[in-house]
């Protein structure tokens, strides 16, 4: 006579309901990752870094590296963001946080040592693919093992049916960088310090749209590493790049950043519409306002991002937008062109890497896998 089936037995047949599931910039948001300032670390010296900065910043940044920032810095971003994370909790969205780490220890391959930065910006090292969620291969030395923070949400994401990919851990020696980088002059080309040694790319030099992602070339991300990508997720979707004329480029989400079906807000200063890709032509493209002043000169010195981050924000749905508080001009801009911006303060986050998008990974939107293109 056989016996009825287990509880666990049966637990182990039903089909396991991936956590994971984002395919745009604004489905409505369910769950979403926020990094944190905790044991926050400068950068170690490395040409990667320095090349991002211009040249009196660079040494400033060399001087420093190793060191924990000042608290004067990390005390005013910390209360911001307890400020954006209980925002998004009121707005009944599920916030997740990384393991708090020491960054200030040394770690190393056999090629290279460094000491760690921090891991505020969980768009820069995971990208989130429907319900698959993928470690990016990151140029930055100081940034090789930021993920291992994430681990335990990794863990328990794949235990509930998303699927985890690495791309290749890169050995980010010297023939990945151009030994005689410097930042091109205003007059000249568009040059990156990045050559085709190995794949590697940030996840926050793109942006989804569904079965189309758009992504820039930059002095984190290489064409291999775009290559790799699109190899990896294979036909079903189309890699479609935006050429940028910022003369540090570094993240798509202060040149181009989608805000709804036929909605791309896009920066006058980074991007000539005229050569943006075909498949645009049916959308409306929103020229971003120019950014209001930032008058507090510690914020100005030590800032990681240009004066663009006005546009670093953070779809709630396809009206709902959580955006700068001291940016006047893009709160009113996405009022003119349909949104309903919520404001929100997040200005002194800048010195560790971003604003509202950069933040934040959304892991969960309500919303299924379509194409908003021909």
């Amino acid at each position: 006579m056989m016996s009825a089936p287990s509880a666990a037995s049966v637990n182990a047949a039903e089909p396991l309901v991936s956590p994971v599931n984002s395919h745009n910039e604004w489905d409505p948001l369910e769950e979403i990752i926020v990094g944190r300032l905790d044991a926050a670390t400068i950068p170690s010296k490395h040409p990667v870094v320095a090349c991002n900065m211009p040249p009196w910043a660079a040494r400033l940044q060399g001087l420093a590296a190793g060191f924990r920032y000042p608290r004067v810095l990390i005390e005013r971003a910390q209360y911001e963001l307890d400020g954006f994370i209980a925002l998004l909790r009121s707005l009944g969205i599920t916030v997740m946080r990384p393991d708090a780490v020491d960054h200030r220890r040394r770690f190393g391959t056999p090629d290279w040592s460094s000491r760690g930065f921090c891991n505020t910006c969980p768009r820069d090292s995971l990208l989130v693919i429907g319900d698959e969620i993928i470690e990016t291969p990151m140029a930055w030395p100081c940034r090789y093992f930021e993920t291992h923070s994430y681990r335990a949400i990794l863990k328990d994401y794949f235990r509930r049916g998303a699927r985890w990919t690495a791309a290749p851990k890169p050995q980010l020696t010297d023939e990945l960088f151009e030994a005689d980088f410097r930042i091109p002059e205003a007059d000249e080309p568009v040059r990156h310090i990045l050559t085709e040694f190995e794949p590697v790319f940030d996840a926050a030099d793109f942006v989804r749209a569904g079965r189309d992602l758009f992504v820039t070339r930059s002095n984190v991300t290489n064409r291999m590493g775009i290559d790799w990508l699109r190899r990896h997720l294979g036909p079903g979707y189309r890699i479609h790049e935006i050429e940028s004329r910022c003369r540090t480029p570094m993240h798509i989400d202060t040149t181009f950043v989608p805000l709804a079906p036929g909605k791309v807000l896009v920066n006058p200063e980074y991007v000539d519409v005229d050569r943006l890709p075909g498949i645009l032509s049916s959308w409306d493209v929103l020229v971003a306002p120019e950014p209001d002043p930032i008058d507090e000169r510690l914020l100005r010195i030590t800032s990681m991002c240009g004066k663009w981050l006005s546009m670093n924000v953070l779809m709630i749905d396809d009206k709902r937008v959580i955006a700068e508080r001291h940016h006047t001009g893009m709160l009113r801009a996405l009022e003119k062109w349909g949104f309903e911006p919520i404001p929100c303060d997040l200005l002194h986050y800048a010195p560790f890497g971003g604003s509202f998008h950069c933040a934040t990974l959304d892991i969960r939107r309500r919303g299924t896998l379509e194409s908003y293109f021909p």
